[in-house]
């Protein structure tokens, strides 16, 4: 209800939960202040158990962003941005998401826009990309646009 999905149900279960931020046309519905200078909004769904029920448990979607200084590799573990701890309100520590020891699992999600029918922008290759984009072209037929 917080964006216009103008993609099939079976494509979003493909790539959610997942390493994938979707893009999408913002609905009116969704709070104006939130990425207030741009028609679109990113949708994650992680697949970690912890973060999908604290989801669940606010009954409305959460701004998040990575516990890292932008263009930063990603931190996998709470430990990792602990200069950041003054700066922030609250941390959770639902354990390391993924194998740390892997650099893959330090490229974020992969993050395709979505919001043009029939097409496709991939806006960070991320730790997806090979497999998000097979989907995409092969079994739903989108066309790539360069970004």
């Amino acid at each position: 209800r917080f964006c216009h999905v103008n993609v099939p149900d079976e494509l979003l279960q493909d790539l959610l939960p997942g390493p994938v931020t979707l893009v999408f046309k913002r609905s009116e519905e969704l709070n104006k202040d939130l990425n207030p200078f741009t028609s679109l909004v990113g949708v994650r769904i992680p697949d970690h158990p912890f973060v999908r029920e604290l989801a669940r448990a606010c009954c409305g979607p959460l701004a998040l962003t990575s516990a890292n200084i932008s263009c930063q590799a990603s931190t996998l573990t709470v430990s990792e941005f602990q200069d950041l701890w003054p700066q922030l309100s609250l941390i959770i520590d639902g354990g390391p998401i993924g194998d740390v020891q892997s650099p893959e699992c330090r490229l974020g999600s992969t993050v395709v826009d979505l919001s043009v029918s029939g097409r496709f922008t991939i806006l960070r290759p991320g730790c997806a990309l090979t497999s998000t984009v097979e989907i995409l072209r092969k079994k739903y037929g989108l066309i790539p646009e360069s970004s």
